[in-house]
């Protein structure tokens, strides 16, 4: 009798997970379906003479003197199509703004300026950014955010710009290419971008949705005409995601939105090891401040059924299982959907392998690996899920 009841327990704790997970499956799979049918990844170009002057760059820096070195030099590679790199920086203490003055004596399209004190309501990259809008040029016609941890190839402007007007966009963002070196980010960080990419559209399929519209700040491009029209950051103002907020703002308007590939043209190193990826980067990806409550509990919901849970759940039959019988169907379908989630979610690696530069790496085979972090990682989502930021890049929020 005992045994008959851990089967029946069995049974019927098989099917309440076979019916939180099956629904998240079929949404996941749906949005997979559609990789093959995305924009191609951008590629470095070479400016032609009717980009002349379009484009103002802005940079909001905090304290960025170890690792804006490669952005500056990036950015004065660029070429003519570039008018104006404007540096918005909010009185960094490690010397950013000295090497900022030393690149504006090579190349003098770069201007160093500070933003004014923080005003209440704002966190401090969009008001950066916002007065970096402000105070560009008129006559550019394209308006391009860029954050101080990239590393921008020479063509990257002139092909991310002839993309957006070849296919129409007021706005478009890339997804970069991550540079990985210790062994804990190998790991952590794959799992921690698979969290994005199971709950929205792959990067080079224009979502119908403005609600589910995805971006990325690191390399932000949009029409000024287009940023002047929704008050520049302002819809954003208080949101730690402002680049989601911003682009979900203007889509919402009826502007057409891209989030497009571009690893071939755009690398970061964002984090120094697991830790600080898990702090700081891992705080920002609930998308909570861009994002209705309800969407908010069912992408909770849609990554604990496809990526949480997989794992925990094929290992509990490994090592708890055995001795039952399985001899009903349900324990049965629960095992042979997890193992199948599993084998897409390794099968995902080889998809996301071009978005990671190991060469330098330690412990660089940890990425394959890195779907037994998934647990983890869905747990992050969580826990900043129903934690609001108090303090952010140095800043202190009340």
């Amino acid at each position: 009798m005992t045994n008959d009841n851990a089967l029946i327990a069995e049974s019927a704790i098989s099917l309440l997970l076979l019916l939180i997970q099956v629904p998240a499956t079929a949404i996941l799979f749906s949005r997979l379906l559609k990789g093959p049918r995305r924009h191609p990844p951008i590629k470095p170009q070479q400016p032609t003479p009717e980009l002349l002057g379009k484009v103002s760059v802005v940079v909001p820096t905090l304290n960025e003197a170890l690792r804006i070195s490669p952005l500056l030099a990036g950015l004065s590679q660029q070429s003519y199509e570039v008018r104006e790199i404007m540096v918005v920086d909010s009185k960094s203490s490690d010397g950013t703004p000295d090497l900022v003055k030393a690149s504006q004596q090579k190349d003098p399209r770069f201007r160093l300026m500070t933003d004014d004190p923080l005003p209440s309501g704002w966190v401090g990259r969009p008001w950066a950014l916002h007065n970096g809008f402000l105070y560009s040029s008129e006559a550019s016609q394209w308006f391009l955010g860029l954050d101080a941890d990239i590393q921008p190839h020479p063509g990257l402007v002139a092909g991310l710009l002839k993309t957006a007007e070849a296919q129409g966009y007021d706005l478009v963002s890339l997804s970069p290419q991550f540079i990985l070196k210790y062994p804990g980010e190998c790991w952590l960080q794959p799992a921690l971008l698979m969290t994005l990419l199971y709950r929205f559209d792959p990067a080079g399929i224009n979502t119908e949705q403005p609600e589910r519209v995805m971006a990325n700040g690191q390399c932000f491009l949009c029409r000024r005409s287009v940023l002047a029209a929704v008050g520049g950051y302002s819809s954003a103002s208080n949101s730690f995601c402002d680049d989601v907020t911003l682009a979900r703002n203007i889509a919402i308007q009826g502007y057409k939105v891209g989030f497009l590939d571009g690893a071939k043209v755009l690398k970061v190193r964002m984090y120094e090891g697991a830790m600080e990826t898990w702090k700081e980067w891992g705080r920002s990806l609930d998308l909570k401040d861009a994002t209705s409550r309800s969407q908010l509990w069912g992408d909770l919901w849609l990554l604990t059924s496809v990526q949480g849970l997989p794992f925990l759940i094929v290992l509990t039959f490994l090592l708890i299982t055995p001795t039952l019988s399985y001899s009903s169907t349900p324990p049965l379908l629960l095992l042979g959907l997890n193992l199948f989630l599993l084998v897409i979610r390794f099968a995902m690696l080889i998809a996301i392998a071009p978005s990671y530069d190991r060469t330098n790496a330690k412990g660089s085979w940890l990425f394959w690996l890195s779907p037994l972090a998934d647990p983890l990682a869905v747990l992050r989502i969580f826990l900043s899920a129903f934690h609001t930021p108090r303090e952010w890049r140095g800043r202190k929020y009340i």
